[in-house]
Parts: structure tokens; sequence; C-alpha cells
């Protein structure tokens, strides 16, 4: 029996798989059409712009037959004071089989600035392919991606196939802007909206090589501090006041120089106390992950890391906390010498957290450490530690059917297995889903590493986009069998 359907589906697939060849041209007409909006959600003067992108994405769910809702957000103020519209957020909605698993896609329409003269080699509004590359504002982030998922869900209703899940989509405008009133939607939509969703899928990151395909299943939080050091109202001249007080600068460099050893290892106590320690399946994971460390090396600029391997690279870069400097608020720092001694000094500095760290206790911890170490100066300086934001870390379960589906998928349409991968900068939007919908959440990639998202000449291959679209198309199926078995599985157990 199961050998029959095993066979039967890959009929199917090959079927699925020979309409996208054939229809690549319009696919990509498509995406050249979305890149062509300006659809920059950072400038205010053009959020015409997003609306009417939010708009065309509208139009194009319902000519797939979905029920689509453009919720409205309201406005928010802009820092001259002026009250601007926020782009709507849509909520799609694709059939409503209830013996069918439902998947709810997130991406997002809006796009980082660009401009030719930042020195783009073809215009960034004008799609065009150079060498199998379709370079773009958007191809990759994010409007490929989620016209990837809506080709793929145009071939099975163009073959008049039947729905393999039910659909949901969330497509906002405002992603780069930092999703304004996206959370509040999320939780006023809980009971409704997500009320039958099964599985959630973001698709707005990369993979970590430019050839092997991957799945995400994590990303590092965030924890920013400042450090303030303050001696009195005024700076002062150095050939006044030098050598006969306590200056505030010498104090902040003493405890910034506090935080983290040559080693990169932090040096606030406690701090790796709650860090979840690495089993040996997760070990194993990092084994098979294509990771160029030279490449890596060239990318950055920088002539030496810290670790030799790779496996030590990406454990320190995924999952376990760093520590890093970001600057110095009120000290001089212009071209020259000014021989002043500022009153007032502010150090910036992140923590990128990881499971199961806690931020309320993390700041705890850097708060003592710190107090700690500025009392041993015996300074009459006033210090004061703030921690303005803090982003929690995101993990999912790698053996969730989401990632086994998406798996099978990837290796019948790329033909090998994709790195399981995690991220070392910090995804909120993932975190959000989850922590508000408690759904399994899942980020399945198709643009490759040197995509150049928020860069100059950003592109997604035709290949990434044509296989990716693809790779959703025969994900669809594999959930589908895949939540079939479970259903099947929990009635068996229920009736024994």
């Amino acid at each position: 029996m199961a050998r029959m359907s095993s066979s039967s589906s890959s009929v199917l697939e090959m079927e699925i798989f020979k309409y996208i060849d054939v229809h690549q041209s319009d696919f990509i007409k498509d995406l050249k059409e979305w890149v062509a909006v300006e659809s920059d959600s950072v400038q205010p003067a053009l959020r015409k712009e997003v609306m009417r992108m939010m708009a065309l994405a509208a139009d194009r769910l319902s000519a797939l037959g979905a029920t689509v809702n453009l919720v409205n957000l309201g406005s928010h103020q802009l820092p001259d004071g002026e009250d601007l519209p926020l782009p709507p957020v849509i909520l799609g909605e694709l059939g409503k089989d209830t013996q069918k698993a439902t998947v709810c896609f997130y991406g997002h329409v809006d796009v980082q600035p660009a401009k030719k003269e930042d020195g783009w080699k073809t215009d960034p509004y004008t799609l065009t392919e150079i060498n199998g590359n379709l370079y773009g504002r958007g191809a990759t982030d994010n409007k490929g991606p989620v016209l990837a998922w809506i080709n793929a869900v145009e071939t099975f209703r163009a073959l008049k196939l039947a729905m393999p899940v039910n659909f949901k989509f969330v497509i906002e405008g405002m992603e780069e802007a930092g999703s304004l009133g996206l959370e509040k939607l999320l939780q006023e939509e809980k009971q409704y909206f997500f009320s039958d969703v099964d599985y959630i899928v973001i698709s707005d990151n990369l993979w970590l090589s430019n050839k092997k395909p991957a799945l995400t299943y994590g990303s590092r939080g965030n924890a920013c501090f400042c450090v303030e050091v303050e001696c009195g109202s005024k700076d002062l001249h150095s050939g006044t006041f030098g050598g006969i007080i306590h200056e505030p600068l010498t104090d902040l460099i003493a405890l910034l120089d506090s935080l983290v050893d040559p080693t990169g290892r932090i040096q606030i106590p406690g701090i790796y106390d709650s860090v979840a320690a690495l089993t040996e399946e997760e070990r194993k994971l990092y084994e098979s992950i294509e990771f160029d460390l030279e490449e890596h090396k060239n990318n950055g600029g920088v002539k030496k890391f810290l670790y030799g391997t790779k496996e030590e690279i990406l454990l320190h870069l995924w999952r376990y906390p760093s520590l890093s400097i970001h600057g110095i608020e009120g000290a001089f720092h212009e071209p020259g010498i000014k021989t002043v001694i500022p009153a007032k000094v502010i150090g910036k500095f992140s923590i990128r957290q990881v499971p199961h760290m806690d931020l309320s206790v993390v700041k705890q911890q850097v708060v003592e450490h710190l107090e700690g170490v500025f009392s041993k100066r015996n300074s009459p300086n006033t210090l004061k530690v703030s921690m303005p934001l803090g982003a929690k870390p995101w993990l999912a379960d790698v053996n969730d059917p989401l990632y086994k589906a998406a798996r099978r998928a990837i290796k019948t349409v790329f033909g090998e297995d994709p790195d399981f991968i995690r991220d070392g900068s910090t995804i909120p939007v993932a975190r959000m889903f989850q922590t508000i919908t408690q759904k399994s959440v899942m980020m399945f990639p198709i643009g490759a590493a040197d995509d150049g998202e928020h860069s100059q000449n950003e592109k997604i291959s035709r290949h990434n986009y044509i296989e990716g679209t693809k790779a959703f198309a025969a994900f669809f199926l594999e959930l589908s069998k895949l939540h079939q078995h479970l259903i099947e599985t929990s009635n068996i157990e229920t009736n024994n």
C-alpha cells in the first residue's frame, strides 16, 4: 500500500514539476512586476507604493481563489510628529477541509531602500537577468519567496489537482521597518484566524552556502545595554582637572574591558549557567554542514577567527552567547586632538543570548557584574546600567513533521538532504509567531548565501526561484502524507 502511494505521488510530482518548468517565464514576469513597485517601508515618502504593493499581493491571492482580508492597522507617528497610515496586513485563506493539515505562510512585500547610485549594476526596481541571476530589490527579500509559494499553490489549481493542504497567508508591508502593528494583530487573531492552523512556514532568510539547500531551526536573541558614567554637569579641561579627578571615560573603559576576554569568553559570572547543553544529536547536525571558513573570512574582510574548525565557529555563532561592544557616546571622536575630559559617557554593548537564557536574569547578572567592578574603583562618579532592548532567541524541533516534510521535499527537488542550520542574528518574527500562536514554526529559505539581501545588487538565481517553487509544491504533498499518517496513528491509539 505504502509503495503504491509513493509511486503515484512521484508521477504527480513529475506533472507538477513539468508545469513549473514550462511556466517559468510567467513566474519571472510576475516577479518583475512586483520588483517594479518601490515598496520601501523605511521612507515615509514611499508609503503609497507600499500600499500599492499590498493591493497587488491581495489581488494575486484573490486570483488563486483565496478569501482575502486586508486588515487596517491604523497609523504610526513619525519623529516629526506627522501621522502616517500603516499598510494593511493581508490575512488570506484557501481551503477549509477539516481532514487536511492547515499551513500558514508568512512573508513580506516591503523592501529596504535602494538607489542605482548606491553602487547597483542595474536599476534596482527593474528585474534584470544576468548569467542566470535575477537582480532587483526584493528579489530574494522577500518578494521572490512569497511569489514562489503562491506559484506553487497556483500550479495545483492550474492542473485542476486537489489541494493537498489548506492554506493561510499572513503578508505584511512593514517588516523592514520593524513589523509595526503585527504583534498586536497576531494576539487579536490567536483565537480566530490561527485557531485551525497546524503549521507556520516563514521563508524570509537564506541558505548558509551558495549551492546547498538549508532549513533553519533557531536564531539567537539580543539584549542591548547602555552603561553610563557621569562625573558632573560639564566637560572639563585636562590641564585644569587632569590628574586630580576620577575621569568618567577611564571608569567606562575599565567597565567595558571587564566584559569579555581575548578568547571571546564573556566574563560576567553566571552568564553561561543556563545555556542549553549540546546534545550528541545536535552535534551530529554540524558535521555535514557545508560551510567555507576561508570564504566567510573573505566576506568579512578579516584575517583570523577565534576558532579554527567549522564546528567550533558555527557553535559559537549559533548556539553560544556572544558579547559585542558597539561604541561610546559622549566621548570626543572627531579627527585631531581635543584635550577634554567628557562629563558623561555612555558605553553600548549587546549580548546575543541563546536557549535557555532568561532576559531578566541576564540583565541582573550584567548589572551586578558592572556594579561590582565599579565599586572596586572607589569612584565618586555615578553609574547607570540599562537594557533598552531585549529580543528572545527562537528554537524549533528538527524532528517535527514540518521539518521532515521539508527535508523530503528538498531531497526530491535538489537531490540532497538540506543542512539544518541556525542563525546567529535575531529573527523576531519566528519567535513572535511561535510564542503567540503556540504552533510549530519552520524557516524554509530558498535564497542562496550570496543573494545580498539588504545590499547592492540583491538577486535570486532563476534556479533557486524555480526549484524553490518546486520544493514548496513537493512540501505540500509531503506534509499532507505526514499529517494523514499522524491522524491515522492517533486514531489507532485512541481506539486501543
